[in-house]
């Protein structure tokens, strides 16, 4: 049974006896944060890099003369599913370095025959006659071999790029020194000795080329690739010194800085009249100053001139061993180089080392980097970077460096003492004032990278982080 009520006899909210408090704030002010910025990260790169200054805008790195023969990775040009290498990349092989008959190395390159291989797949065994050369245009090759005790011990692991098989198109007796196993799925590019030696017989060119490379006498090196100082050590008496000179790179490499910049504009009347009690001006250019600083961050990591993602050396770029980061593949990374300062990871990755480790029993160590606490391998810390991109198939790059001018290691290149400098590197200039009462400054930012020696920096590169489910 329902009892209706009369409108009179409905309860009325009491009556207010207090200033309110959407009032009172009318006549407060509030207590405020400074304005937020989501972009802005740790930025250790920046942080741990040793800033060079730079005059005259350029660095020059002047190397001890080093004989390349021909250690980079090959390119190949895709049409859906068929792949051909493309033929000026073939002048990365050491015996056709430096030959540059566009239409031989085009018919080498249309010799090759693609062959698809699934992950399991023995490509190559052991002792077996070595007839074909072999390029990888997609995939992972694992090479294994047999060790001293009889057990089977990792030689290589191979990715895209990649090749192996080079003295097979010369050398009628050579005989392959490793068994090669695909890992994952993949495309081979291959050409066989007698599809090369037919190639030959009909290009005088190239047999002119290939008799001058087999003729070609390579001066003494070190290990790594360059020119030897002859010495004596060890003798008795007045023997015969042998003389040297310590020969340089005729073209050394020069790295130009990069410049990034925007121009911040500022309408007059926020500036006249809500600059209490924070400098609207400042705040503004605190913001825009944290956004350059992180596109810089990301042009030392990405950039394709100077970026160390790009200027890692073919030879200090290696493989893991089982995609998944593992202690192994830490360690083949931090063994390349003496003294590495730390590595440089995306934080997913940094978290993909974690899961690899456990699943090792092994656990990173904690280092006090600043007074932060940072995980380490082997006493050297693992510094995120978000920079470091992670591709559609999930994975990404470890980066480990050695650093400094008298460590022959990376450095950050910037020059100072710029017109209205407002932090080292960065300046900011007054543009004037628009007809509309809106006032300019161009904000700038300069800076490089250099690398002083190859092994300064290495990369793991494919480094799975996606987490596996058992």
């Amino acid at each position: 049974m329902t009892v209706e009520t009369s409108p009179d006899e409905r309860l009325e909210p009491a009556p207010r006896t207090s200033l309110s408090t959407e009032a009172a704030r009318n006549l407060a002010t509030t207590t405020k944060s400074a304005p937020q910025m989501q972009e802005i990260t740790s930025r250790w790169l920046l942080r741990m890099l040793p800033w060079v200054e730079t005059k005259g805008g350029t660095y020059r790195v002047n190397r001890r003369l080093t004989y390349t023969v021909g250690d980079g990775c090959i390119e190949f040009l895709q049409d859906g599913a068929d792949v051909r290498v493309v033929p000026r990349e073939l002048g990365e092989l050491a015996l056709l370095r430096g030959f540059d008959d566009v239409d031989v190395l085009s018919a080498i390159a249309d010799r090759f025959v693609q062959r698809d291989f699934r992950a399991g797949e023995v490509l190559v065994e052991r002792g077996a006659p070595a007839e074909h050369i072999h390029l990888i245009a997609h995939g992972r090759i694992k090479q294994t071999s047999v060790g001293k005790y009889g057990d089977e011990v990792a030689v290589a692991v191979l990715a895209d790029g990649g090749r192996f098989g080079d003295d097979a198109l010369l050398d009628d007796g050579a005989r392959w020194g490793f068994t090669a196993t695909a890992e994952t799925s993949g495309t081979l590019l291959t050409l066989s000795r007698s599809d090369f030696a037919a190639l030959t017989s009909s290009a005088p060119s190239l047999r002119a080329h290939l008799a001058e490379f087999a003729s070609r006498s390579v001066p003494r090196q070190t290990r790594h690739g360059e020119a030897e100082i002859a010495m004596s050590a060890g003798h008795v008496g007045e023997v015969k010194l042998p003389g040297s000179f310590v020969d340089y790179e005729a073209h050394p490499r020069e790295y130009e800085l990069s410049v990034a910049q925007t121009v911040l504009r500022v309408h007059t009347r926020v500036a006249d009249l809500y600059n209490g009690p924070m400098n609207q001006t400042e705040e503004q250019l605190r913001l825009t100053v944290e956004a350059l600083r992180e596109r810089q961050e990301h042009e030392l990591i990405n950039n394709r001139e100077f970026g160390l993602l790009h200027n890692a050396a073919f030879k200090q770029r290696i493989q893991p061993h089982s995609g998944a980061p593992t202690p192994d593949d830490l360690d083949d990374l931090l063994c390349r180089r003496r003294g590495t300062k730390f590595f440089l990871a995306h934080p997913r990755t940094i978290a993909a080392i974690g899961w690899g480790f456990n699943a090792y029993g092994v656990y990173p160590d904690n280092v006090d980097l600043g007074g932060q606490q940072v995980p380490a391998w082997r006493g050297v810390p693992i510094l995120p970077c978000n920079k470091i991109p992670i591709t559609e198939d999930n994975t990404s790059s470890i980066l480990a460096m050695r650093t400094g001018e008298d460590n022959q290691g990376v450095i950050g290149l910037h020059q100072t003492g710029l017109p209205e400098e407002y932090e080292p590197g960065l300046s900011v200039r007054f543009m004037g004032m628009s007809e509309q009462a809106i006032i300019s400054y161009l904000v700038t930012a300069y800076y490089s990278a250099a690398v002083l020696l190859p092994d300064a920096l290495g990369v793991l590169e494919n480094v799975q982080i996606g987490r596996r489910r058992d």
